[in-house]
């Protein structure tokens, strides 16, 4: 849905800085990305395994919760899709949830997505990116370096991840992060899907 404003939105043409807890600093030699949950058998990636795979452009437009949202830009990555040659998935199979640092933990951050939403070229683990004002460069740490996972345009941008570390495979939908916190489980900004009409839970 390109050029279409949710509602509740303003256009910007920046790409505002907004993250939980601190910066990611990358460390290669300790990188890894993982692929576990409801699969055959868990995998685990190296940075270079990961950037050997093969490269999806695509120009997606974000939506964040906070209002702002910003058409037109272009990311170089790696779509979703490319990582389900490495694992066999447990029949049924539908949901997952994509982990990214927060505060020390690699995996610290998730946010819950179905499967199917996902297969598309606007489902992208992206490390660069372009727009009117800019040319081709790297995502900074501040933006996710060295992984960052956008969403399709379909999902308010928190169902993404900075600093992206893995993918879980469920049969069952779980909150993330967000969600946890009263955020809505389906996130459509074009239906203003911000927030959960019920607040799960948090075990301590």
């Amino acid at each position: 849905m390109p050029k279409q404003l949710p509602p509740g939105q303003f256009e910007t043409e920046k790409w505002p800085i907004l993250h939980e807890g601190d910066v990611y600093e990358f460390d290669e030699a300790t990188w890894n990305f993982r692929l576990f949950g409801d699969v055959k058998e868990e995998v685990s990636l190296s940075y270079q395994e990961v950037m050997q795979l093969p490269k999806t452009i695509s120009t997606i437009d974000m939506h964040c919760v906070t209002t702002w949202s910003k058409f037109d830009t272009t990311f170089e990555g790696i779509a979703f899709r490319e990582f389900l040659r490495f694992v066999e998935l447990d029949p049924d199979v539908k949901y997952v949830k994509i982990y990214g640092y927060l505060n020390g933990d690699r995996f610290g951050y998730s946010a819950n997505l179905p499967l199917e939403a996902l297969m598309g070229d606007d489902a992208l683990f992206v490390y660069r990116w372009k727009d009117k004002q800019h040319d081709w460069q790297d995502i900074s740490p501040k933006h996710g370096y060295p992984l960052r996972f956008i969403p399709p345009a379909t999902f308010y941008l928190w169902k993404g991840a900075k600093w992206a570390s893995g993918i879980r495979f469920m049969k069952e939908d779980e909150p993330g992060y967000w969600e946890e916190r009263g955020y809505s489980m389906t996130a459509n900004p074009f239906k203003e899907e911000r927030f959960a009409e019920w607040v799960p839970r948090i075990r301590f």
